[in-house]
């Protein structure tokens, strides 16, 4: 396997395990909003499994993936702290325009991941890989819906929420 393909599916592992904890993160922030909360869930494992695919095609015992775990759990901690350090300082966003926020960088993330696969869909079959081949064909469709989710809930959400505000 190239360097270049190593590269890019250490992207994708980093990029599937940062949008995993976002999305459970979100999933969390709108407890009450139960659609946002329980699809949030879904997505999550769907990003949970495609960075288990993309871990067991590039052999779990590589030194980044304990790396990229260790980076992603820092992550979540200094995002909750910067919560809590808002909550107590009495800053608090208009749920609304939260839940805007939150699934427009989920829209980001996705997309990203969603660009990356391609290129790793191509790389693969420029190379012949069909293991490769293999892993976009059952990782690829799931970073598709998890895209259209994010464009749809923005769709559907924000003239409510930016037409009240």
């Amino acid at each position: 396997m190239s360097t270049a393909i190593t590269l890019l599916l250490r992207e994708l592992h980093k990029g599937e395990s940062e949008l995993e904890w976002r999305l459970l993160a979100a999933g969390e922030r709108h407890r009450t909003e139960h659609e946002v909360h329980h699809v949030t869930s879904d997505l999550a494992r769907w990003s949970h499994q495609n960075a288990q695919a993309l871990a067991a095609v590039a052999g779990t015992g590589s030194s980044w993936l304990a790396h990229l775990k260790q980076a992603a759990a820092t992550n979540d901690a200094i995002t909750g702290v910067r919560q809590r350090a808002a909550t107590l300082a009495g800053r608090h966003p208009e749920p609304g325009l939260l839940l805007l926020h939150d699934v427009r960088n989920l829209f980001v993330l996705s997309s990203r991941n969603s660009v990356n696969w391609t290129m790793l869909g191509q790389a693969a079959q420029a190379t012949r890989d069909s293991r490769l081949l293999s892993l976009v064909s059952d990782c690829h469709p799931r970073t598709i819906r998890q895209v259209k989710w994010c464009n749809a809930t923005l769709k559907e959400t924000a003239p409510q929420i930016l037409g009240s505000v």
